[in-house]
């Protein structure tokens, strides 16, 4: 994904698809953040390979193999592991901010694994750094 050694945050913003914000205060301020391996201009300079691990360990959702045409329940879809909660999931629908069932058996809302991986790739990770005893 990355093909220059270093890079700066508006390089590193572009690259990944999100804005300078994000990367300067939400990315950089992160205890993983990588250490600055130099300076180009006003913008200290990171190594393309720790960004790019940095992104893969800290950002980016998991990717989670579901079958396209399986119903899952919200239960079902975290225990397979696509990284949010039952309950994000069901308060997301309140808010709209989750595609309507694919059905709705009993009362128990599903969705197909084919709806879920679409709504996935363009939902952010926001997984936080572990705490410290």
């Amino acid at each position: 994904m990355v093909n220059r050694p270093g890079m700066i945050a508006p390089e590193i913003a572009e690259a990944y698809g999100v804005g300078i914000h994000t990367v300067t205060k939400t990315w950089a301020q992160h205890e993983a953040w990588p250490a600055p391996a130099g300076k180009r201009g006003r913008y200290k300079e990171y190594s393309a390979a720790d960004v790019d691990t940095f992104v893969r360990e800290h950002i980016q959702r998991p990717t989670v193999a579901l079958e396209p045409e399986r119903l899952y329940t919200a239960q079902q879809l975290e225990e397979a592991g696509i990284g949010i909660t039952a309950g994000t999931i069901r308060a997301d629908l309140t808010r709209g901010r989750w595609p309507e069932p694919d059905a709705d058996e009993h009362g128990v809302n599903q969705w197909k694994g084919g709806t879920v991986t679409a709504v996935m790739t363009t939902r952010r990770s926001y997984r936080r750094a572990p705490k410290e005893s």
